[in-house]
């Protein structure tokens, strides 16, 4: 089938080369120049495990080219639209890169095409782009519109497209329904060799869900306001446990043993980031104003969100007692581990908090590092965790990088000023730091102070002896 795909970001390319992996003709459409080249070049110009693999191949193939939105959809059966949709000042969605689309499709499409609407956009949006594709249509053009709403978690990309939970589609007919189950046959029925695996066939096959384009359009900002709430409701538990003394960790274990509830998204921390959640939760609340809706709920989730910033910062300044003139270390600046994203990145609030508080700041991550120098240059960047940990009176954790899990233990002590870890993710057992010698803070249990003698903090008596 020919596909045409307008907009190479995150979920475009990865869009566009898996479809181009199950066998389709995919063109990959932007038209910022740059990047364009970059990908024609053989590039990806963003890190998702395994994607530059799957772009390689499938281009070097003929499977997956690379175009500009006008020559990509001129003869595309399916056009998939990829586009951002970034938040307004007021937190509206910003459809401005759909509708330019849209108007792009209605001058050189040709024949009868599916649109799809992939971009995550408010309800209603499918009804505006069928009467704006109406509108503009050159003469022979006529485009149905349906809605597939994306649900591709950066650093998992590929295998959540190969391996889907469910996927839905949002349409008007049932020709369009057809059309989108021939686009998904080899990944619905688990027939093909999957890139990252050994055959799919024994893979659970995933729900498919056939629904009108307004119910679609909902399912993806209420399933991502839903996860959203879920990790501000752990992270007010966890702000509970620490003021009365209880271990948040064995808290979410009992919570999310319950099926009704579940383990995901029940880890604490300095609070959700990326993309789509921050920009997804204040969509839907205001989606929910103009039908006259109170969302207060979902109000109060982006609050308790917005605080974890302060909250971690406040927790730094704690234990350093002042910030100004302090060598802090920083692991991990991306939203989250596997991608180079630092969109609405946690980590970026805190480095802008630290370093306007006058701290010296050092921060290491696998991927992400010279997306946050773009943003903070006053930085310094370094190429090893060690290297940012040297001379350090706090090592703060924001992202949980499986490469922290294996620190060699002996030669991280070695390398800092004082042995304090503040770990903003809960990826360590404080016993196992403490027995290292890190006095250790974590999100919403005990702190716990290092069994060596020499990192033990003075006991009272021996204070008013010092006084005396």
């Amino acid at each position: 089938m020919k596909i045409s795909v307008a907009g190479a970001g995150y979920v475009g390319l990865t869009t566009a080369a898996c479809l181009a992996e199950i066998g389709h003709t995919v063109r990959c459409a932007d038209n910022d120049a740059a990047k364009l080249a970059i990908l024609q070049a053989g590039k990806v110009p963003f890190f998702e495990p395994h994607l530059e693999e799957l772009v390689t191949r499938n281009a070097k193939a003929g499977r997956l080219l690379f175009d500009t939105t006008e020559n990509a959809v001129v003869d595309a059966e399916v056009i998939f639209i990829c586009v951002g949709t970034p938040p307004l000042d007021n937190g509206e969605a910003d459809l401005a890169a759909v509708a330019n689309v849209a108007r792009t499709i209605s001058q050189y499409a040709s024949g009868n095409c599916l649109v799809i609407e992939k971009s995550t956009v408010p309800v209603q949006t499918g009804q505006q782009l069928k009467r704006q594709l109406q509108l503009y249509a050159r003469k022979g053009l006529y485009c149905e519109i349906a809605s597939n709403p994306e649900f591709l978690r950066e650093g998992s990309a590929i295998n959540d497209f190969f391996h889907p939970d469910r996927i839905v589609i949002g349409v008007e007919s049932e020709e369009a329904a057809a059309q989108l189950r021939e686009v998904y046959r080899p990944v619905l029925d688990q027939t093909f060799r999957c890139p990252l695996h050994a055959p799919c066939v024994s893979a659970k096959r995933p729900a498919w869900i056939v629904t009108d384009t307004k119910s679609s359009e909902l399912i993806k900002h209420a399933s991502n306001s839903f996860l959203a709430m879920k990790i501000s409701f752990i992270n007010m538990v966890a702000d509970l446990c620490e003021a009365v003394g209880a271990d948040v960790s064995q808290v979410a274990l009992g919570m999310g043993l319950d099926p009704r509830i579940g383990a995901a998204f029940l880890n604490p921390g300095v609070g959700f980031g990326g993309f789509c959640f921050p920009k997804d939760v204040q969509a839907f609340v205001r989606i929910a104003e103009k039908a006259g809706c109170d969302f207060s709920l979902m109000k109060e989730v982006e609050k308790i969100n917005k605080r974890r910033i302060n909250y971690f910062v406040e927790k730094v300044r704690k234990e350093l007692w002042v910030l100004r003139g302090r060598r802090v270390a920083v692991w991990g600046l991306a939203f989250k581990p596997n991608t180079d994203d630092v969109r609405f990145a946690p980590a970026i609030e805190i480095l802008k908090a630290l370093t306007r508080e006058g701290s010296v700041v050092s921060a290491y991550d696998p991927e992400a590092t010279e997306k946050a120098r773009a943003i903070l240059p006053e930085v310094n960047y370094c190429a090893t965790p060690y290297e940012a940990a040297q001379d350090s009176e706090a090592i703060l954790i924001i992202t949980e990088w499986d490469e922290f899990r294996s620190v060699d233990w002996a030669r991280l002590r070695s390398v800092v000023s004082r042995p304090l870890l503040i770990d903003g993710r809960n990826m360590f057992d404080p016993k196992e730091a403490t027995t290292h010698g890190f006095h250790y803070v974590s999100i919403g249990r005990e702190s716990f102070f290092s069994t060596l003698a020499e990192d033990a903090p003075v006991p009272p008596r021996e204070l008013k002896t010092a006084a005396k």
